[in-house]
């Protein structure tokens, strides 16, 4: 297609739809008050547009779905792993592939063989499953992000970048012995969305050979980081994603990733690593509680859905049509006077909830209070990224908030169209016109470990 449009189309055309649902207000209420506030508990059938997460809510291409007929589902060996296995080998370079059935699985395995009692994970930042299962082993995970990622409404490139000196500061006074690994996530999911730059990785290898310490990728969304890097780094604008994405691997010495992310799937994803002694830890741990090897908690249908969205995931006229709505959307709400996290991230627009609501204290749970809102306007599922899902407690008991308070508007790849957008900014636009009446809310309940998923809550009374 030639260049120079002004509008972006979808480089797709629509092969069969799913109705959406319907609701009114009544209904929505009825079903936030069964849910406990929270917006995991929503029957599907009650909401509108989901942008909940976009993990595992794609739609899957003609090719996928063709793939799937031929899934070899023999339980050891199959087809369709050598065929996950070259793909995944073919982009990463890594020599030991091990099929999840998500990435949480792969941190589980990981993180057991790797972590434990004393040890401690550093990382630009870590998810809320990465953070768990590292906190599960009993290690400790340190988020090191660069200063500009937590001044939401001042734009910079690299945003997902980890802050180098203080990497190699805390290395340096915990000692080397104790880091049990680097990761980097890319893109930065917790902060924005946001893209870690190549020199940020090199860097980071660097420091990681120094001091003998292992430097790992979480991969979910890899394709979006290197058309950020091509975008938006020096040296890399007549570059492919897939070579700049082959260099990015190039640094580290294993990675795992959600495929459910940017390679399309519903279900799916891997562990790749070179060293063999870890590889058969991880290979040990995997068939006790995931799988034989060559399947590890997937169909073979599975298995070759994965392998062939790899490789549509780095397709340029998808990514630059991927990164275009979303700053579409990230336009709309800007001129809305939404603020939002600067500049609007690969997969994701996240909403500033603590400058929209100021009313709100972090004890009241602003981003979960908005993301309620949200959906009893409209029936527009998002998910809070702040104190419901990273608060802890102090050792006087009392809670310590979140460094964010944003709500993520996930965007499932190829589901959506513009006039759905159109519908969000909208939607957001009276929203924040009546942002000083939305009321705080009040935990009731929540398990120590992961508690946004099943935390009930409920509205302040009215004053």
């Amino acid at each position: 297609m030639e260049r120079g449009w002004k509008t972006i189309i979808e480089p797709f055309k629509v092969k069969v739809v799913e109705p959406l649902a319907f609701t009114t207000r009544d209904e929505r209420e009825r079903a936030l008050r069964q849910a406990g506030w929270n917006l995991f508990q929503i029957p599907a059938d009650k909401v509108l547009i989901d942008l909940l997460t976009d993990s595992g809510t794609s739609a899957m291409s003609a090719d996928q779905w063709s793939g799937m007929m031929r899934g070899d589902e023999s339980y050891a060996g199959a087809r369709s792993f050598f065929r996950l296995e070259k793909a995944v080998r073919d982009l990463t370079g890594l020599r030991h592939v091990f099929p999840m059935h998500q990435g949480r699985a792969a941190e589980r395995i990981l993180f057991k063989a790797t972590g434990g009692a004393g040890k401690v994970f550093l990382s630009n930042s870590h998810f809320d499953t990465t953070r768990a299962n590292v906190e599960a082993s009993g290690a400790e995970a340190i988020d090191l992000p660069v200063p500009e990622a937590l001044a939401f409404g001042t734009p910079a490139p690299f945003k997902g970048d980890v802050d180098l000196r203080a990497l190699e500061a805390k290395i340096r006074e915990l000692g080397a012995a104790k880091v049990a690994m680097i990761i980097l996530t890319v893109t930065n999911n917790s902060l924005g969305g946001q893209p870690v730059s190549l020199g940020n990785i090199r860097a980071a290898r660097e420091i990681s050979k120094h001091y003998k310490i292992p430097l790992f990728l979480d991969i979910a969304r890899f394709a979006e980081n290197s058309w950020f890097v091509k975008l938006r780094e020096a040296g890399h604008a007549t570059r492919t994603p897939a070579e700049i994405a082959k260099e990015m691997f190039s640094y580290c010495d294993g990675c795992w990733m959600s495929a459910k992310k940017d390679a399309f799937v519903n279900m799916g994803g891997f562990l790749a690593l070179n060293d063999d002694a870890l590889a058969k830890d991880c290979r040990d741990e995997m068939i006790l509680g995931e799988g034989f090897p060559t399947y590890g908690g997937l169909a073979g249908r599975d298995l070759e859905a994965l392998a062939i969205g790899l490789g549509e995931a780095l397709d340029e006229h998808y990514l630059e049509y991927r990164i275009r709505s979303i700053a579409y959307l990230g336009d709309g709400l800007r001129k809305a006077g939404v603020p939002i996290v600067e500049p609007p991230g690969g997969h994701a627009i996240y909403i500033d909830a603590r400058a929209m609501l100021p009313h709100i204290p972090a004890d009241g749970y602003p981003a979960q209070a908005l993301a309620c809102e949200l959906y009893l306007t409209a029936g527009v599922r998002g998910v809070e990224i702040g104190s419901l899902m990273f608060g802890k407690r102090g050792a006087d008991g009392k809670p310590a908030p979140a460094k964010m308070e944003l709500v993520r508007l996930a965007m499932p790849r190829r589901v959506y169209t513009q006039s759905h957008v159109d519908f969000l900014i909208e939607v957001l636009t009276d929203v924040a016109a009546r942002a000083k009446t939305i009321r705080p809310l009040r935990l009731l309940e929540a398990p120590a470990r992961l508690g946004h998923f099943t935390a009930r809550l409920e509205p302040e009374p009215a004053a």
